[in-house]
């Protein structure tokens, strides 16, 4: 064994003697990586062949127990490893990341599809109508069960063979097209020369701007990046209409550059995820990865974006003559571009409600928005948040806080990486960096959130959508730090795809109430509260422009479903695009949120794969969840939040979701609450 793989020179196979067991990430370097994944691939191979030798008769404890309990070092590297790979990456950790990723895959899959460990979880399965398990083991017990099936373990060795180079291949492909997207974000970043670029721009964007283009070696200019959080305010503001274009254009381009081009990956991609499904017996991938979810299938998840469509396009129709009329009363000769839309829907918001984003900005601190977020969940759960600077972290931009509950009771450590930097993915996550498992005691989690918001010196302040965003991760994070289940492959997140994000999605319902943004939206200068007039005009602008919104969400969706659906021809992507843009439908001025060259959520690995309708799926359970709060006359009820704890933010995937959400809300979801909360009832 190398130097590098003793537990004395590498810190990611030594003990951890850091707060709360956090990483030692000061002491982590790149060469302690590849090392560290030897050496727990190895260990996690043998405790494997352990288990599947194991000449007992096959019991829940020495084989679904002890599957639970095997890995855990090599959870712990990866873990640390694609935190850094996401939220700051480098030439040289790409180098490794492109090196383990179909290494992991190969493993993970020969632990999937090892015969003789399928032997013994088919044997318990078969006996699970036998009393002796616990409810949380027979889930547990049927997960795996699920697991190896849809990876393979019981087909004959060609098939398994193929399906295993499948596997691994694509994985190699996730993490060249993330990797690429990256490097187009990157290199890219539009730069302002004088008074005339800057036209429109107020000043905590030019701030944001300068802070972008001194950290990029231009500290007298200002620079827009790809970043959503950059782009996304200049088009709003910026009076100059070639300079949005330019920077749109560049944005919807991301993952397709010469030097990055991603549309051979997505060919690939697809025509390998439809051979996956086929030798797993299904008609298409998509009904592959929706089997085990709460749609069940393509048409279930298609049946609900397609009665949201034809209301939501009809609505951003109404709204593009809105701004059509605007640039003419403007004097423009032109016709609404995408580039156009968010400049004119800010004005036009300004006339409908006498509200601009430039007046309600700076009411928006960051700083705030956190307070409010750990205030909901102080009122909400009994959680206290305690900001802890010994904890080591991987930027100095990383803030960590220890989390407890009433009485003082350890719930977990949470992570807050807020602001974009080139070195960062774009868009916002969680990631369980430990999860949460009481199999050998108590062990809590450790939770990131990652943002891309842009940084400034005097307080950073934050769009609507920004703190929404800000909002919907920490939701997440909230189904991580509660978590209380004994066995990991259970707990926290690890639950449906179309379930995972109804927590979060709740979570931004209070963002929206007055009861928060009277004590926490604040002047970021003065501290004074936002005038009460403001925030009326703020809550009467709730579904201002919800049209565009669902038309760039819902389009994104059902490419989505498109390239994955049975007979999908996706070897020209371009074309494929466009060809399902006309079918829809889509509105000229009007993108997806994702075009395929940069959409992360379905190619940079498998995640969302064919399940991106999964927010609004969740979206159903949100709408509808807030309703037992509004219905109790009190947003932080006790009873009401005493039962979102139990069935679902503490619960994991211990019961089926729909059986979860009808023990919440004590009846089914009313798919009516979705338009009701978009707004777009009247157009339905």
């Amino acid at each position: 064994m190398s130097s590098e793989t003793q537990t004395s020179a590498n810190p990611l196979l030594a003990d951890w003697d850091t707060p709360f067991g956090s990483p030692p990430w000061q002491r982590i370097a790149v060469r302690h990586f590849r090392p560290a994944f030897d050496a727990a691939l190895a260990e996690h191979l043998r405790e494997i062949e352990a288990i599947a030798g194991d000449p007992a008769e096959p019991s829940f404890d020495n084989t679904v127990a002890a599957l639970e309990r095997s890995g855990r070092a090599l959870r712990r590297v990866a873990a640390a490893f694609f935190n850094l790979t996401s939220a700051h990456s480098s030439d040289e950790l790409e180098a490794v990341e492109r090196d383990v990723a179909p290494l992991l895959a190969r493993h993970h899959n020969a632990i999937q599809q090892h015969p003789a460990l399928f032997r013994r979880v088919d044997a318990l399965f078969a006996r699970r109508a036998e009393p002796g398990l616990t409810p949380e083991q027979d889930r547990v017990l049927e997960r795996y069960h699920l697991g190896f099936t849809r990876s393979g373990a019981g087909l004959d060795e060609a098939a398994k063979r193929r399906l295993s180079e499948i596997v691994e291949r694509l994985a190699t492909l996730g993490t060249s097209f993330g990797q690429n997207v990256l490097a187009d974000e990157k290199a890219y970043a539009l730069v302002l020369d004088g008074e005339a670029d800057l036209a429109g721009l107020p000043q905590e964007l030019r701030d944001a701007a300068a802070a972008a283009a001194a950290d990029r070696g231009q500290p007298d200019k200002h620079a827009i990046t790809l970043g959503r959080s950059s782009v996304e305010p200049f088009l709003q503001f910026s009076a100059r209409r070639d300079l949005r274009e330019t920077v749109f254009k560049a944005w919807l381009a991301r993952g397709e550059s010469a030097a990055a081009d991603n549309r051979p990956i997505i060919a690939e991609t697809v025509a390998l995820r439809a051979e996956q499904a086929r030798l797993l017996g299904y008609p298409s991938y998509a009904h592959f990865r929706l089997a085990d979810t709460m749609a069940k299938t393509p048409e279930a998840a298609l049946g609900l974006l397609n009665s949201v469509w034809t209301p939501a396009r009809a609505r951003a129709l109404r709204e593009q003559d809105k701004l059509q009329a605007l640039v003419a009363a403007e004097g423009g000769n032109f016709e609404v571009a995408a580039w156009d839309w968010r400049h004119y829907a800010e004005q036009q918001r300004k006339q409908e409600f006498d509200l601009d984003e430039s007046e309600l900005k700076p009411y928006l601190q960051l700083e705030r928005i956190i307070e409010a977020a750990f205030d909901t969940a102080h009122r909400l759960f009994g959680l206290s948040f305690k900001e802890r600077p010994d904890v080591p972290v991987w930027h100095p931009d990383v803030r960590a806080w220890e989390v407890t509950g009433r009485h003082g009771r350890f719930v977990g450590l949470f992570y807050g990486d807020y602001f974009a930097r080139p070195s960062k993915r774009s868009g916002a996550w969680m990631e369980p960096i430990r999860e949460q498992e009481n199999l050998d005691g108590e062990v809590r989690p450790i939770v990131v959130n990652v943002m891309n918001f842009a940084k400034a010196a005097e307080g950073s302040l934050l769009s609507f959508d920004d703190a929404r965003t800000l909002f919907h991760e920490f939701g997440h994070a909230l189904h991580g730090l509660m978590s209380d289940l004994t066995y990991p492959a259970i707990a926290g997140t690890n639950v449906a795809r179309d379930f995972v994000e109804f927590p979060s999605q709740l979570y931004e319902h209070w963002l929206e109430r007055p009861e928060i943004l009277r004590r926490h939206a604040l002047h970021y200068r003065t501290g004074e509260p936002m005038p009460e007039e403001l925030l009326q005009r703020v809550l009467a602008a709730r579904t201002f422009n919800q049209g565009f919104s669902t038309v760039e969400f819902i389009a994104s969706a059902l490419a989505d479903l498109d390239f994955h659906a049975a007979g999908a021809d996706a070897s020209d992507p371009a074309a494929f695009e466009r060809a399902t843009l006309q079918r829809i439908g889509m509105p000229s001025a009007i993108v997806m949120r994702h075009r395929p060259p940069h959409f992360q959520h379905v190619f940079a690995g498998s995640g969302y794969s064919a399940g991106y309708y999964s927010y609004l799926w969740s979206e159903v359970l949100d709408a509808d969840g807030f309703g037992a709060f509004e219905e109790a006359g009190d947003i932080f009820d006790p009873a009401v939040s005493s039962r979102l704890a139990e069935f679902v933010y503490s619960a994991g995937y211990r019961r089926d979701p729909a059986e979860a959400y009808r023990a919440f809300r004590g009846r089914p979801p009313d798919p009516a609450a979705l338009l009701k909360k978009r707004g777009l009832a009247d157009a339905a």
